[in-house]
């Protein structure tokens, strides 16, 4: 379901996946909430590009530690990438 951030007090988040089109943010939330996978949305800002790179809005969606894995595989079984850190 998804919550405030307050909802989860002093646990870390982290970022699973930014949906860059409102379409794509809502299928996500759909997906998460009919898993029962508590999760932040929140909206913010990132860029985009290879040569010519451009700042543009998305919706990030984190959840908590405990979530990651399960939230990450049902992203990925449904098409979706889930976000990665880069190394």
């Amino acid at each position: 379901m998804r919550q405030e951030p307050e909802f989860f007090k002093e646990q870390e988040i982290e970022l699973i996946y930014i949906a860059k089109k409102l379409a794509d943010a809502l299928a996500v939330e759909e997906l998460l909430t009919a898993s029962g996978i508590d999760y932040v949305v929140q909206a913010s800002e990132y860029y985009a590009g290879v040569i010519f790179q451009s700042l543009r809005a998305g919706a990030f969606f984190y959840v908590d530690g405990e979530s990651v894995q399960q939230a990450k595989q049902l992203l990925e079984l449904n098409g979706r990438r889930p976000h990665q850190e880069p190394k």
